[in-house]
């Protein structure tokens, strides 16, 4: 199996392949709407995960992803920040 070219955007060798994790419960997924929780940020997404919930850890907690067709070929950590905007706390003394 060779992969597409839209997989084969990572810095990754084109004859290793994109990266990417075996979910057993893919299909159970697919059916119930059941969403997977996952720690494989650099996981590629295949075509065959468009429409399956994601639960990406980012470090400290499980972020939602729902894959869209736009997303095959990126990174599943691409969609789950890991860092917080820093937003500036107004002081009772103003």
């Amino acid at each position: 199996m060779r992969p597409t070219l839209s997989l084969l955007k990572s810095g990754r060798s084109a004859w290793k392949g994109p990266f990417f994790v075996a979910f057993p419960n893919l299909k159970d997924a697919l059916q119930n709407n059941v969403p997977i929780h996952t720690r494989a940020r650099s996981c590629t997404i295949l075509p065959n995960f468009v429409g399956i919930r994601f639960m990406v850890y980012n470090g400290k907690e499980y972020l939602p992803v729902i894959v869209t067709q736009d997303m095959v070929g990126h990174k599943l950590g691409e969609f789950s920040h890991t860092k917080k905007r820093f937003i500036y706390k107004q002081t009772k003394n103003k």
